[in-house]
């Protein structure tokens, strides 16, 4: 069982920067396969960026170079740290755990995750 807490989500200007925060609630100690997510208005959720614990990040074509995603596990905390915001990334951000191999992990799509917060949400203004 995996229990997350999003935080951080706000209104930001267009070019600003926002940083998101998920509160991880694991009740084992094995490692799970760690993603964010966004749904924007009338969209589809999609795949922001998955992690590994020990792996770099995997990002979406949409965010990378822009999105820094890491784990503190010793914390229990996701960070999301997003730069260069355009009007494009307002959504409802979710982050996301689901067990899983290391080599799966970035393969892994919305349906393949167990584990959902309940979502912030990003407004981006342009």
């Amino acid at each position: 069982q995996v229990q997350l807490v999003e935080s951080g989500g706000g209104s930001v200007a267009a070019g600003g920067s926002l940083t998101l925060s998920c509160s991880v609630s694991t009740y084992n100690n094995r490692d799970y396969c760690m993603g964010w997510f966004r749904q924007a208005p009338g969209k589809r959720r999609e795949p922001v960026a998955r992690l590994y614990p020990g792996y770099s990040p995997y990002y979406a074509d949409s965010v990378k170079g822009r999105f820094i995603f890491s784990q503190d596990k010793a914390k229990g905390t996701l960070s999301l740290q997003m730069n260069r915001l355009s009007a494009e990334d307002t959504a409802m951000y979710y982050c996301a755990a689901t067990g899983s191999d290391d080599w799966d992990c970035p393969d892994l799509q919305e349906a393949d995750f167990d584990y959902w917060g309940q979502g912030t949400q990003v407004t981006v203004s342009s």
